[in-house]
């Protein structure tokens, strides 16, 4: 490993319930993250809430539920249309409007197969619009809420730009950050209690081969990789979580660098477009940070 990074960190907002998800629509227009950790009446009902960065207000823009459950959403993105495109735990894929609150839609409640659509915690678009989702969590709602901690249930989906739910592959430990290289000949997806990063070749929309260990994340800590961001030169930028620190991977998945964070529980990292900012959520303060990295992150679809 090459050194150790300690930053300067500014603290955006705190005292969220939770803190998942940051994500920016295009241009940088807006910042938005959830709280997923949310509960009304006893039962889940987590928020989507937009951030004002000049202010640092928090306003609470969307809290998606069916009739009788509430969501649990865990990760964000944002398409050219300034759609916010939302992993959640108990509801599956949802669609969100970032110009309108309280307006979402859930995607789908099975896959291609006509299997039950299992609960989502993070998804990256690649530069086609192809998304791609982990789902570390059990049937989605009705059925009772499970996770993948323990018994190796957790999946990776895809879903098309046709609108079809392509379950991928199933097995994992808490299948948790995912993302793609530039080139989208990559899928990289994070399993938190084995603290491993699993690497895939794309061969198309909704097909991968090659399943191999890319990376591992350091430490002896209960926790491990969670939300992830690839940076201009190539380089994935890790939260591991209950290490206190962002793990740096190189493009050929060697640990070259460790970001000290201020927080023990970083949960998710994602780039301001066109700059060196990178945003950072954690779940010690429940809050979002900020601090420069290197370089510029890699460009995101919803600004290509």
């Amino acid at each position: 490993m090459d050194s150790i990074y300690s930053p300067v960190f500014t603290k955006v907002a705190s005292g969220l319930a939770g803190a998942e998800g940051p994500v920016f629509t295009a241009g940088g227009a807006k910042f938005f993250m959830v709280a997923p950790e949310v509960e009304v009446g006893g039962e889940a009902a987590g928020e989507v809430v937009r951030v004002d960065l000049s202010t640092n207000a928090i306003d609470t823009w969307c809290q998606p539920s069916t009739k009788e459950h509430g969501g649990i959403p865990a990760g964000c993105q944002t398409d050219k249309d300034g759609n916010i495109w939302i992993a959640d735990m108990r509801l599956g894929l949802l669609k969100v409007n970032s110009e309108e609150k309280d307006q979402f839609a859930q995607m789908a409640l099975k896959d291609s197969t006509g299997r039950t659509m299992q609960g989502c915690n993070d998804l990256a678009f690649d530069s086609t619009g192809t998304l791609w989702i982990t789902a570390p969590a059990g049937d989605i709602a009705p059925a009772k809420y499970t996770r993948s901690m323990e018994d190796g249930f957790g999946s990776i989906y895809c879903y098309t730009k046709a609108g079809e739910m392509i379950l991928l592959e199933t097995g994992f430990r808490f299948s948790n950050g995912i993302a793609v290289t530039k080139d989208d000949k990559t899928l990289i997806v994070a399993e938190t209690p084995t603290k491993s990063l699993w690497a895939y070749d794309i061969q198309e929309p909704g097909k991968i081969a090659n399943k191999r260990l890319w990376g591992k994340l350091p430490g002896d800590h209960e926790g491990g990789p969670d939300g992830m961001d690839f940076d201009e030169e190539g380089r994935l930028l890790v939260a591991n979580w209950g290490s206190y620190h962002l793990d740096v991977f190189s493009p050929a998945g060697e640990l070259v660098k460790r970001v000290k964070c201020p927080f023990r529980n970083p949960s998710n990292v994602h780039f301001m477009p066109g700059s060196r900012k990178v945003y950072v959520t954690e779940h010690e303060f429940h809050g979002v940070w900020t601090f420069d990295w290197e370089c510029c992150g890699q460009k995101q679809f919803c600004d290509q």
